[in-house]
């Protein structure tokens, strides 16, 4: 993993009703997470990685 911030409690109080996505490189694949822990499946498309981000925000 190269430049992965990990997350591995709860969000801060000031966050937790707002989502925010981001998308990190793993190799030859790009993995969406979100504030609020959630973490997407690994894919080889960018465009795909944030799909999938955009989909977490919009339940």
């Amino acid at each position: 993993m190269v430049g992965v911030a990990r997350q591995d409690g709860p969000a801060p109080a000031g966050e937790l009703s707002e989502h925010r996505t981001t998308t990190v490189e793993q190799g030859p694949f790009c993995v969406a997470r979100c504030s609020c822990g959630w973490r997407g499946p690994a894919r080889r498309a960018r465009s795909l990685a944030r799909a999938d981000a955009e989909g977490h925000t919009a339940d």
